[in-house]
């Protein structure tokens, strides 16, 4: 067929069932671990097309070595393989990112520039074009072109510290300060930068760095620490398991409850629906530092009387700030999540529903996520590419599909790959 004329834009949008607020915003995700994909799985649960650039080698698995299903930030995108290191397929990325409202990259700084697909290069071919970029340090600063991890940029952000019982070294808190506060915050400064742009009508580079994000997380506790009312040793202090109302328990069962009765009126009705309201070890201010070990003490022997169902059957009707602290196989079951429809089956794996929740524009259920290179020549085809271009690729290896038969699927569906 011969290459369609005209933008991008004004071929024909990629074939998806996609709703939501975003619904009508394109953008370009390079592949990447961690934060970066994380984003663009919120942008592409709230309704835009996220078409992710993946490498040429991720198309090479072994079947059942690296099953896509379980890589639940990749869902409700289309992708395509490409040889980031030729000419061939940095231009590719150019043209896809030429009628694309944003592009997101969580290279090290300077990575992207050397392979001709910066931000300067792509806002040469549209200046309205947001350009997020995902790093641990950002993009300035003496530790910007180190590597890290989670655990090393919240821990010089101070996160790290503050996390951990008393006396006892730092816990990392799994990857949660990570993607809240590096992948949510690049999808909150893209969707900033989006509206600016449709203003001014220009484009602009959000650097989002996971070290800045776990800062701002801080804010409530810069604030206490500034009032002289949080301690830096960790677990004295009133949210951070130090305090009796605000912890956890073990149950009779080995199970555990959290208890988050911070308020007067709650640790009271905890007291009294533990039946412990009398004992002298509980009585006195909650906030007296001086009694929280006696009032720990009193309030553990009470749970590890019964079992975690037991107490939360007992709890049921009582609002005092108890739930059960769920594991990872449980959290689907629960009353609650089950009635918001907090958690997903998407092809036999638990995934969480797109949040937040919109009255008008709800966004579609997200759909499961691909082998790298699914979607190579519908994506190839939509930015204008040919059938004989695309073929072209494939044999030089600029692009590539989940298998080695690439060029005899083109033949067979005329440039649509099976999903």
């Amino acid at each position: 067929m011969p290459v369609p004329t005209g933008r991008y834009n004004e071929v024909r949008r990629l074939e998806v069932d996609m709703s939501g607020p975003l619904d009508g915003v394109r953008v370009v995700e390079i592949a990447g671990v961690g934060p970066a994909p994380f984003a663009a799985m919120l942008l592409a649960d709230m309704g835009a097309e996220v078409i992710r650039v993946d490498r040429v080698a991720a198309t090479e698995q072994s079947p059942g070595m690296d099953d896509p299903r379980f890589r639940i930030p990749e869902r409700s995108r289309s992708s395509v393989a490409v040889d980031l290191k030729s000419p061939e397929g940095a231009e590719i990325v150019l043209r896809l990112a030429g009628t694309a409202d944003a592009v997101i990259e969580g290279f090290r700084p300077g990575v992207a520039e050397r392979l001709g697909i910066g931000p300067d290069e792509c806002r040469a071919r549209n200046p309205r074009l947001v350009y997020g970029r995902m790093t641990g340090w950002g993009q300035r600063g003496p530790l910007s072109d180190r590597a890290g991890h989670d655990i090393n940029f919240i821990s010089v952000a101070g996160a790290l510290h503050t996390v951990g019982l008393a006396g006892q070294p730092p816990v990392p808190p799994v990857n949660l300060v990570g993607e809240g506060g590096g992948g949510m915050l690049l999808a909150f400064g893209i969707v900033c930068a989006l509206l600016e742009a449709r203003q001014s009508g220009t484009g602009q580079v959000v650097d989002a760095g996971i070290v800045d994000g776990a800062a701002v997380l801080l804010s409530s506790v810069l604030g206490m620490r500034a009032a002289g009312t949080w301690n830096t040793e960790r677990g004295t202090n009133t949210l951070d398991s130090g305090a009796p109302f605000y912890g956890t328990y073990r149950c009779a069962d080995g199970e555990y409850v959290a208890v988050g009765a911070a308020e007067r009126y709650f640790f009271d009705r905890l007291l009294d629906t533990l039946g412990v309201a009398d004992d002298p070890r509980a009585a006195g201010d909650r906030l007296d530092r001086r009694r929280w070990d006696a009032m720990k003490e009193c309030i553990a022997e009470a749970f590890a009387a019964r079992s975690r169902a037991e107490w939360m059957a007992v709890f049921d009707d009582v609002d005092a700030c108890v739930t059960p602290v769920l594991s990872l196989d449980e959290v689907a079951g629960h009353p609650h999540n089950r009635a918001r429809g907090t958690f997903l089956d998407i092809e036999g794996v638990v995934h969480p529903a797109a949040a937040p929740r919109f009255s008008r524009t709800r966004p579609a259920a997200p759909r499961p996520p691909g082998a790298p290179g699914r979607d190579s020549a519908d994506v190839l085809r939509a930015a204008g590419y040919s059938h004989q271009q695309i073929t072209g690729f494939v044999e030089r290896h600029v692009v590539a599909f989940p298998d080695r038969t690439a060029a005899s699927v083109i033949d067979r569906t005329g440039g649509r790959t099976p999903c």
